[in-house]
């Protein structure tokens, strides 16, 4: 694409607003339409136009594939931990004794602040699940694109 700098001009003006809109679906999630699915992939989509504009070698440099990799272990790692956490954290009104052993039963997850005020065990389970989910998504989606653009050829 380098014979076309409209295209390119036009591309590195519109990624920061699409990493935006990704960002607001994400954390608007939890209140109504979207989350870390829909936010994933338009965060990948960023990526992968960046790709598709600058070539394959761009993209690389900017999001190298070993990081990809590490990105969806930790967005899989940070959606079981949420889980887990949620299992091994006994309820508040158990008096701490019991576990309640329930896979990602949010109520575990209540506490207050002091500085923040009470937390809704419910609001921060749901951010930590969907952040995951995002995490895991958008690397999923950057490293399909790779898979695909780094492929030779056919011959014949």
């Amino acid at each position: 694409m380098i014979s076309f700098p409209i295209i390119r001009v036009i591309t590195k003006i519109i990624i920061p607003y699409i990493l935006l809109f990704a960002l607001y679906v994400q954390f608007h999630g939890d209140f109504g339409p979207g989350g870390g699915f829909q936010a994933g992939v338009i965060f990948a989509s960023a990526f992968i136009l960046y790709g598709l504009v600058f070539g394959l070698p761009a993209i690389k440099r900017v999001a190298p594939v070993k990081v990809v990799e590490k990105l969806i272990a930790l967005g899989l790692l940070i959606y079981a931990g949420t889980g887990v956490a949620t299992m091994l954290i006994p309820k508040s009104g158990d008096g701490g004794t019991q576990l309640q052993c329930k896979f990602l039963d949010y109520e575990a997850l209540n506490h207050s602040i002091e500085w923040l005020g009470p937390l809704s065990g419910q609001h921060l389970g749901i951010f930590l699940v969907e952040l995951g989910v995002g995490i895991t998504v958008t690397a999923v989606m950057t490293m399909v694109f790779y898979a695909f653009a780094g492929r030779e050829p056919v011959k014949g």
